[in-house]
């Protein structure tokens, strides 16, 4: 599954853009930001989405690297141990670093060693070396429900292990993470996850399918032809 356009509100537009262009050093075009195959753009709002999280690939052996980049520029939020870097086993197979971002977002470089990202290695770690948004939090009230609903009318599966309160849907190359709207997000444990009129659009699974959900958020899958405001869709399902 691919993530390919992510619509996100803020109620400083100019603010958020900055951030991902200035600090992370994203190519932009007006108010969108281009990350690989991944187009975000910024929507100024009167409400903010809330604390959202975003997972950004990069290349496993780059993953050093990135993290001394990275924290020339950001802020990097750590667990109550004050660890910074997570590797994670089984089907993850992967290491990340979380930093915060505008709005109380939640952030993350991930290097997954199954995807095998090749490129050269160079001395410093460039923005370029990021291939594509692979995360986003989709918070809900009831995570099974969901679930069972995105793998019926989507045909997406499960990641990894899930539970009642955490359940990523999708792949290496694009992840849906479904999480309870009381779990704080990982690593700090203290901002409760926020989506409200985020607006994502995915390559994979069945075409043309629109979920909502009672937090705010809206996910389509793309149908042969570009998806875009005022297009048909095949069918769509709401989780109140």
């Amino acid at each position: 599954m691919r993530i390919t356009r992510l619509t996100l509100p803020s109620t400083d537009a100019g603010a958020c853009l900055a951030f991902y262009r200035d600090v992370l050093q994203l190519p932009t075009t007006g108010s969108t930001i281009h990350v690989g195959w991944t187009d975000i753009e910024i929507v100024p709002t009167s409400t903010d989405a809330g604390a959202i999280h975003l997972a950004f690939n990069l290349p496993h052996h780059r993953f050093d690297a990135a993290c001394a980049w990275l924290g020339e520029r950001a802020l990097l939020l750590r667990d109550p141990r004050g660890q910074e870097r997570f590797r994670l086993g089984g089907a993850w197979d992967s290491e990340s670093v979380y930093f915060a971002g505008p709005h109380d977002a939640v952030l993350e470089l991930i290097g997954r060693r199954p995807l095998g990202l090749g490129g050269p290695v160079t001395a410093g770690f460039r923005s370029s070396e990021i291939a594509c948004v692979s995360e986003v939090g989709l918070p809900t009230k009831d995570v099974p429900a969901l679930v069972r609903d995105l793998v019926v009318a989507t045909g997406l599966l499960p990641f990894g292990n899930v539970s009642d309160g955490f359940a990523p849907m999708g792949d290496h190359e694009g992840l849906l993470i479904v999480v309870d709207r009381d779990r704080p997000w990982f690593p700090e444990g203290k901002r409760l996850p926020g989506a409200r009129g985020i607006e994502l659009l995915v390559e994979g699974g069945l075409p043309g399918v629109v979920v909502t959900d009672g937090q705010g958020w809206r996910m389509s899958t793309a149908t042969s032809e570009t998806v875009s405001p005022g297009k048909r869709m095949r069918g769509a399902i709401s989780v109140w």
